[in-house]
This record gives C-alpha cells, structure tokens and sequence, in this order.
C-alpha cells in the first residue's frame, strides 16, 4: 500500500516539471521507488530508469490532465 501511495505522490510532482527538472525529479523517484523495492542495487538501477523515462512519463501525464 505505501508503495502505491508513493507512486501516486511521485506522478503529481512529476507532472510539474520541467526537462531538467524532470529528469531530475525522475531520478529521485526512480531511486526511491527501486530502493524500496530491490534494496541499493534497486535504487541505482530506477534512479538510472527514471532519468531516461521521465520526461515521457510527464508528457503522457501533462497530456492527458489537459
């Protein structure tokens, strides 16, 4: 449940980014969604993912709020 919780809160603040801030911001969350679930090397491997995939992500979700 708190995983999904922060999935959500991470989409919001997300959605309000900028291109650096967005891949910035996707890192973070990356990191903190891969350290809860695989440890160190989790948080290392999303916060990499979130940095790629973030400003998609943020487009998808500005896209589809408007």
């Amino acid at each position: 449940m708190r995983a999904f919780l922060l999935a959500g809160g991470l989409a919001v603040v997300l959605a309000a980014c900028n291109t650096t801030d967005q891949r910035i911001a996707g890192a973070a969350a990356g990191a903190g969604a891969g350290a809860l679930v695989g440890g160190p090397i989790g948080a290392v491997a999303g916060g990499a993912i979130g940095a790629v995939a973030a400003p998609s992500v943020t487009g998808s979700i500005n896209r589809a709020s408007e």
